[in-house]
């Protein structure tokens, strides 16, 4: 049985003001009508039910994510009591898959990717769940790179090393590589055996907590404490104890680069982790004078800027290539070219203790 794990816990500073502590990026609908852990969910919902798909998230979030998947068991939306990068919510996803299907294995998702179509996008997932399950290795899902990307991780891949399942190829993974410079992207894309590392994991939840045991200890004794409590009055003191101790650490660091078993199927499908409003600008319908515009905006020999207004009318004259967003108690302005370093403006609200800003 395939249970799908969506990791919800991000904050998305890169996308104030829009984005707040207690509704961040993927609970936004920045495209279209539904949010993007909605798009999330329905993405899945032909390979799992609602019964089968968990949601990890915040305290902060949590009554957001009830709020907008209203069809998912309240049981299945498991609240983090503090961040502690991914292994920590892998792991705690992993002991409640094993309490439903000890055999089942996690597709482990994140809540704010934007991907197209669904029905390949299964097609791939469904694949990987039977690499999983037959050789109880971790499977990776690698996109097909079209551009040398610097802010991406690589997966290199071995060609002639590999199964097939469902019709498509798993490769055997050589090796993880970090975020690259402009050059050593080109190399990668040179070579022909690099994928962009999508950050989405397909593994049976035995197979993460034999691995987290052996190479996170501190960790695995966490969640030894917690798993006899789930389902019980003592579960969210236990997390909450458990995870005032333990370090946080990502699966990447502290699984994913120990361990030799790991395959990865190439994901002919679109998909962008959507990591700034550049790339919601670069994503949107724009019109014939290049500027994306979302809610109402009167342009006058402006070009090529990303107007995000739903609830006022935004007036641009002779400016080309910014980024304006806008909200009830806050209005952002920058160059495209700096969208990254919005992240910057939350940071020094924080310093300045401007909490309701955050």
């Amino acid at each position: 049985m395939i249970y799908p794990v969506i990791m919800a816990g991000g904050s998305g500073t890169r996308f104030w003001p829009r984005s707040r502590a207690h509704r961040p990026k993927q609970l936004l609908n920045i495209f279209g009508e539904h949010t993007m852990i909605q798009h999330t969910v329905n993405r899945i919902t032909s390979i799992a039910k609602p019964s089968e798909i968990l949601v990890v998230t915040n305290q902060a979030q949590a009554s957001e994510v009830h709020r907008q998947l209203p069809q998912l068991p309240s049981p299945n939306i498991l609240v983090e009591p503090v961040g502690r990068n991914t292994a920590p919510c892998i792991g705690l996803a992993a002991l409640h898959v094993m309490e439903k299907d000890p055999n089942g294995v996690m597709v482990v998702l994140a809540a704010d990717h934007l991907i197209t179509p669904d029905d390949v996008f299964c097609k791939t997932v469904e694949a990987a769940a039977e690499v999983a399950l037959r050789t109880e290795a971790c499977v990776t899902i690698g996109i097909v790179p079209t551009r040398p990307e610097t802010g991406y991780g690589y997966i290199q891949f071995i060609e002639n090393e590999s199964l097939e399942a469902r019709g498509e190829k798993a490769y055997r993974v050589k090796t993880f590589a970090e975020k690259p410079n402009l050059e050593t992207a080109k190399s990668f894309i040179a070579t022909g055996d690099f994928l962009w590392n999508s950050g989405m994991f397909v593994w049976k939840a035995s197979t993460i907590l034999r691995l987290i045991e052996m190479h996170l200890p501190e960790l695995y004794e966490g969640l030894v404490e917690i798993k006899p409590t789930i389902g019980t009055a003592d579960y969210t003191a236990t997390v909450d104890q458990v995870y005032r101790r333990i370090k946080g650490i990502s699966i990447d660091y502290g699984v994913m680069e120990h361990t030799k078993e790991v395959y990865v199927l190439k994901g002919h499908f679109r998909w962008n982790d959507v990591g700034s409003w550049e790339e919601v600008y670069q994503l949107s319908n724009k019109d014939e004078n290049g500027n994306a515009v979302i809610g109402q905006a009167v342009c006058i020999e402006a070009n090529n800027s990303l107007l995000f207004s739903p609830g006022k009318t935004i007036a641009l004259v002779g400016v080309s290539d910014l980024i304006v967003v806008e909200t009830e108690d806050a209005l952002m302005i920058c160059p495209r070219d700096r969208a990254q370093d919005v992240k910057k403006i939350v940071e020094t609200l924080q310093a300045q203790k401007k909490n309701e800003l955050l």
